[in-house]
Order: structure tokens, then sequence, then C-alpha cells
């Protein structure tokens, strides 16, 4: 499964960005626990299904925290109570779900230069992956349903472009244009 993490070359608005965001963490959490669940497997593709997980869990998901919480964030603040509720739900999730992601990024980094610790590395993985769902599944949802239509709501067009420039230059400082 090929799945971009770099930059959408998309016609969208900074809504549509972030949606995409979210649509790429739901496949590479799901991509991690088939890694481990998933018998059968030769040592390449266990090397580059954990090397995408890696690359994505290490350098995608903080940009995306990023976005969130340094572009977003500070925009919203202040201009609706349930959001700034939801925002600061938002930042506390994120904190909380380091250790998985964590546990994720060692397995797959063991996993990209010994494909063959599967069996005993599976576990864990699935472990940590299914925490992630878990914990994303509630946690995407409550953005796409409050914060994400308040940046419609709240925020301006131009607000929301310069927004969307801001991710955008994050991702061209960060992560190479190949598709990855």
């Amino acid at each position: 499964m090929l799945i971009r993490i770099g930059p959408s070359h998309g016609a969208g608005d900074v809504v549509d960005a972030l949606l995409e965001c979210h649509e790429r963490i739901r496949a590479f959490t799901d991509l991690a626990l088939r890694l481990a669940v998933t018998a059968g497997l030769s040592a390449a593709e266990v090397r580059d299904a954990a090397a995408s997980v890696h690359r994505y869990f290490s350098v995608a998901l903080p940009l995306h925290a990023r976005d969130e919480e340094e572009s977003v964030l500070p925009r919203l603040l202040g201009k609706d109570a349930r959001v700034d509720r939801e925002l600061a739900e938002m930042q506390r999730e994120h904190a909380e779900h380091g250790g998985a992601v964590s546990r994720v990024l060692a397995a797959c980094a063991e996993l990209k230069e010994r494909p063959e610790a599967l069996p005993r590395i599976a576990p864990g993985l699935a472990d940590a992956a299914r925490e992630l769902a878990h914990h994303f599944e509630a946690h995407l949802a409550r953005e796409e349903r409050v914060i994400f239509p308040a940046v419609h709501t709240h925020l301006d067009r131009d607000t929301r472009a310069a927004v969307h420039a801001e991710m955008r230059a994050r991702r061209g400082a960060a992560v190479d244009p190949a598709p990855g």
C-alpha cells in the first residue's frame, strides 16, 4: 500500500489538508497493526512497512501536531468556550499518545534493521498500534466535529490561507517531495 506522507498537491483549503492528515494517521496506525498481525510477510515487506510506519510517526505526525498547536490553536483560542475546551483537550491528548508512538517507533526501528525479529516484536507492536487506534478514534473524531468546523466559522479566508501556508512550509522544510 502506497501512502503519501509528503505535502498534498490538492486544491483544497486548510481544513481539507488537516482532514488528509487525519486519514494518513488512521492509515499508518492501521499499517502498524497489520505489520504486527499479518503472517507470512517477506523480510522486504517487513522492512518496507516498518520504514514507512517509522517515517510517518517520526516525521509527519509531529508536523501535524505542530500544525494544530502552533497554527490553528493560537488563532482559535478565545473565540468560543466550547472550542477552547477542545483545544485544551487536544493538547493534553497530543502529549498522552507519546508513549504508544515511542513504542511503535522503537519496534519499527528494529524491524527496519532486523525484519526477522518480527515474531518477537509483533505482540508489543500490536499492543501499541491498538492503543494508538483507540486513542486516535476519539481524538480525531472530536477535532473533526468541533475544531475543524470552528476554523471555517471563526477564521476568515486570509487567516485560513495563512495557516495553510504555514502547514505547507513545515512540510517543505521537513519532508522531501517524493512519495513515500
